[in-house]
């Protein structure tokens, strides 16, 4: 159920997320660390993660302008037989429009269209915007996504260490 929501570019609810996200970090490769990416969307699933964990969150948000995001989205392209994914931008097919590894003809999802992304982009901002207040308080860190993707990873292993040098003291 979730997965055909996600591919249609849909949220699914809290109750659903919440369950899949306990069940994945019961797991023996969770015990030490992990990461979420794009979890917890909500408040509501912010305070579950809080409930559900024995230690504080890091928290970072890759703050990226919401026409940069719209542009980079529209730019991808699927093999739809190996799903490797391109983007026209910045990692494009070396023949336009055909996977390098099997010769099929890419495809674009059906959410990654410039009005869904906007209807998408507006609600994670009124459902996000919580969340991020909420972490704002404990290890929480704003990186500027748009920087090449280098910096952003430096950006990320510093924040990460930052957070870690206490913990090891």
């Amino acid at each position: 159920m979730a997965c055909s929501i996600f591919s249609k570019g849909g949220l699914v609810s809290d109750d659903v997320v919440n369950t899949v996200i306990a069940r994945r970090l019961s797991q023996p490769d969770c015990a030490s660390s992990f990461l979420l990416d794009g979890y917890p969307r909500t408040l509501p699933q912010a305070e579950f993660l809080d409930r559900t964990l024995r230690h504080e969150v890091i928290a970072i948000h890759l703050d990226v302008p919401f026409s940069r995001i719209v542009e980079r989205i529209t730019s991808r392209r699927q093999c739809p037989k190996c799903s490797h994914i391109y983007n026209l931008l910045t990692q494009p097919p070396k023949v336009t429009g055909v996977c390098d590894f099997d010769g099929v003809t890419l495809t674009t999802r059906e959410d990654d269209c410039e009005e869904v992304l906007r209807e998408r982009l507006e609600a994670y901002e009124k459902l996000t915007g919580p969340v991020i207040a909420h972490y704002a308080k404990s290890c929480y860190y704003r990186i500027d996504g748009t920087l090449p993707p280098s910096e952003v990873s430096a950006e990320i292993e510093r924040a990460l260490e930052s957070c870690a040098a206490p913990a090891l003291r």
